[in-house]
C-alpha cells in the first residue's frame, strides 16, 4: 500500500468568527473543530499528519499533545494556502507516497469520503485530485473548471472568476490528493499574481496542466462533508448536523432517543442498548451509559460513568461521577465531581453531593448536602442534612458506617464518624465520633410558655 501523510491547515485566526479564540479551535459537539479532519485523516491511513499553525498556535498543539502521529509547521504569515502547504512541506522531507490536504474547518468530512477519494486518485495516477461538490449556490467558492474530456484545467476563485466561470456549479472544497513527488518539484512555481495577492495552491493544477499531467477532480454525494465554518451560524450548522450523525448511530445501535433534534450528545459516548433519552438532554464526551437506563428531560451528564437499569430523573447535572446499577438520581439533584456511588442508591430532589463515596442501597432523598465523606450501604441521610466539610482553609472528611439512620436537619462537622448501626437523631450537630449501635442527640431543651402571645398582644 502506497505511503500516506496529510497536511491540516489550520493557520487562519478566522475573523468572521468574531472570537477571541481562533476558529479551528471552536468546539463542535464538545471537540475542537481541528480535531474532526485530523480523526478523518488518521481513519484514512494517514502516518504523519503535519499541522499548519499559525495564530494561538500552542493553544492548537495542546489539542494534540501526547500524539506521537501529530507534527507541526509554523506559518508566520499567511500568505495563502500555497504558502502553507510550502511551510508544511519542511516537516517532510523525504516522504515519498501520496498527500493529502485538508482544511482544518472541515469538521463534517469523513474519512470514507477520503478513502474514496484516494482510491479514485491513485488508481488513476493522477498528480493532483480534487474533491468536488454541485451547489445551486456556489457564491464564495472556487470553480472548478473542466475541459472536454472531464479532466480539471484550472480552478478560479470567486474573485478572479469571469461571468462565464462563476456560472459553474462544480465547486472546489480544498481537500486535495497529491503526487509527493510532483508538489516537491513544483510546489516553488507558485506565483501570487491575483486579486488577493497570494500563493495559491490551485496554482498547482496549472503546472500540471502544462506538463500534461493528470488532474482529476472527484465530486462528493454529500454537499455538506465539504462545508467550511467561517462564522457562528456555519458553526452551528455543523454542529447540528454532527449531532444528527451522532444520534443516528446510537439509535441503529438499540438507543431510543425521544427528538432526536432536541437532544445533544457529543462524541465519545457510548450507551447501551435499551436505554431511552427524553428530550432537551446534554450528553458530554467521555460518558458511558449502560443498558436499560432511563434518562429524562433537561438532564445533563458529562465524564461520568452509569451502570445499567439507572434512572436519572428530570433536571439533574452529573459531572465526572461514577454510578453503579439500579441507581435513581434526582429530579434536580447535582452530582458534583468524585461521586461514587453503590448499586441501588437513592439521590433525590435537590440534593448535591461532591467526592463522596456512597454504598448499596443508601440514600439521601431530598434537601441535602453530602461533601467529602465515605458512606456505608443501607445508610439513610434525613432531610437537610449536611456535612460541614469547610472551615474556612481546608476540606475535612465524614465517615458513616453501614446500617446507619441519619435524622433530617442534622448537621455533621468534619472530621467526624458516626459507627455501624447508630442512629443520629433529627436536628442534632454532631461534633464528636459516635460509637456504633448508638443514639447521637444534641438538642435545646425545649421550654414552653403557656399564654406568653396572649401577653404580648395586652
Amino acid at each position: 500500500m502506497e505511503s500516506l501523510a496529510s497536511i491540516v491547515l489550520a493557520a487562519g485566526k478566522g475573523t468572521r468568527m468574531k472570537s477571541g479564540l481562533i476558529k479551528v479551535l471552536h468546539p463542535v459537539v464538545g471537540t475542537p473543530m481541528i480535531f474532526w479532519p485530523v480523526e478523518a485523516a488518521r481513519e484514512a491511513g494517514s502516518d504523519t499528519i503535519v499541522l499548519v499553525i499559525g495564530h494561538q498556535a500552542s493553544a492548537v498543539q495542546s489539542v494534540f499533545r501526547g500524539a506521537t502521529d501529530i507534527r507541526c509547521a509554523m506559518q508566520e504569515e499567511q500568505l495563502g494556502t500555497g504558502h502553507a502547504v510550502a511551510c508544511a512541506l519542511k516537516e517532510l522531507a523525504g516522504f515519498h507516497g501520496t498527500l493529502l490536504v485538508l482544511c482544518g474547518d472541515t469538521p463534517l468530512l469523513r474519512s470514507k469520503t477520503l478513502k474514496s477519494m484516494l482510491a479514485f486518485h491513485q488508481g488513476n495516477r493522477a498528480a493532483i485530485t480534487v474533491l468536488t461538490a454541485v451547489m445551486d449556490d456556489p457564491y464564495g467558492y472556487g470553480r472548478v473548471v473542466r475541459d472536454d474530456s472531464g479532466r480539471v484545467i484550472r480552478i478560479v476563485e470567486q474573485k478572479d472568476a469571469d461571468d462565464e466561470e462563476q456560472e459553474i456549479r462544480e465547486i472546489n472544497s480544498g481537500i486535495y490528493c497529491m503526487d509527493s513527488e510532483f508538489i516537491f518539484n513544483n510546489i516553488k512555481g507558485i506565483g501570487n499574481d491575483n486579486a488577493q495577492g497570494e500563493y495559491y495552491l490551485t496554482d498547482l493544477l496549472a503546472i500540471a496542466v502544462r506538463k500534461g499531467l493528470a488532474c482529476l477532480a472527484l465530486p462528493t454525494a454529500d454537499a455538506d462533508e465539504i462545508m467550511g465554518v467561517n462564522d457562528r451560524v456555519q458553526l452551528a450548522a455543523a454542529g447540528s448536523i454532527l449531532r444528527r450523525r451522532i444520534n443516528r448511530e446510537h439509535m441503529l445501535n438499540g438507543v431510543t432517543i425521544i427528538d432526536p433534534e432536541a437532544t445533544c450528545i457529543d462524541r465519545g459516548v457510548t450507551i447501551g442498548a435499551d436505554t431511552t433519552i427524553h428530550p432537551g438532554g446534554l450528553i458530554g464526551g467521555g460518558t458511558v451509559i449502560g443498558a436499560g437506563c432511563l434518562i429524562e428531560g433537561g438532564v445533563s451528564i458529562s465524564g461520568c460513568r452509569i451502570g445499567d437499569d439507572c434512572h436519572i430523573k428530570a433536571g439533574s447535572v452529573l459531572e465526572d461521577s461514577e454510578l453503579g446499577e439500579d441507581v435513581t438520581i434526582g429530579p434536580m439533584a447535582h452530582l458534583r465531581p468524585g461521586t461514587t456511588l453503590g448499586d441501588k442508591v437513592k439521590i433525590g430532589n435537590f440534593v448535591e453531593t461532591k467526592k463522596i463515596v456512597m454504598g448499596k442501597g443508601s440514600k439521601a432523598s431530598h434537601l441535602t448536602y453530602l461533601g467529602d465523606a465515605e458512606i456505608g450501604s443501607d445508610v439513610n441521610i434525613g432531610c437537610g442534612t449536611i456535612t460541614c466539610n469547610y472551615d474556612g482553609v481546608n476540606k475535612h472528611r465524614t465517615v458513616i458506617g453501614d446500617d446507619v439512620f441519619i435524622g433530617s436537619d442534622v448537621q455533621l462537622v468534619a472530621p467526624v464518624s458516626v459507627g455501624r448501626n447508630s442512629l443520629v437523631a433529627a436536628g442534632t450537630t454532631v461534633t464528636i465520633d459516635v460509637p456504633p449501635d448508638s443514639l447521637a442527640i444534641s438538642r435545646v431543651p425545649q421550654t414552653n410558655k403557656e399564654g406568653w402571645r396572649l401577653k404580648k398582644r395586652q
